[in-house]
């Protein structure tokens, strides 16, 4: 059996590993925090990067405690947002419940650098507490190579 040059090539890239995607995070206000394990825990999984180029609030954080941080970076337009988990389901008539247990389950993900500008900056509260681009955020997380 013959092997054509074109089946050759085929084989070859077939055997290369394809790049992984790259998680683009501009405009994330959070969400269902067990959605955002989940879908962390896919990117982890995959070996996706991620490039924090806008907002992640809330939820969205959980990704410094779920992919290595090693596959994380942030641009110049990042920032980041905390606060307290809580409760937003019908039976509390749209009042935002603060949850003990949920703040705590998000703090036990998070790396020592979150945890550290958290507490240096009054704990989680009830009010967002921000991080943006510059020596504090990179504290916690390297910023992207310029071509990113």
């Amino acid at each position: 059996m013959r092997i054509t040059p074109l089946a050759l090539l085929l084989l070859v890239l077939a055997a290369v590993p394809a790049r992984a995607d790259i998680l683009h995070i501009t405009r994330d206000h959070g969400g269902y925090v067990e959605e955002y394990k989940a879908k962390y825990q896919r990117i982890r999984a995959r070996g996706e990067r991620v490039v924090i180029d806008g907002i992640c609030n809330s939820a969205c954080t959980l990704v410094f405690g779920i992919v290595p941080m090693n596959k994380i970076c942030v641009t110049p337009r990042a920032s980041l947002g905390f606060h307290q988990a809580y409760y937003d389901k019908a039976f509390t008539f749209g009042i935002k419940v603060t949850s003990l247990e949920g703040t705590s389950d998000l703090m036990s993900y998070y790396p020592g650098t979150v945890k550290d500008w958290i507490r240096r900056n009054g704990g989680l509260t009830t009010e967002m507490k921000k991080i943006k681009n510059g020596p504090d955020l990179w504290k916690i997380v390297d910023p992207c190579p310029e071509e990113w």
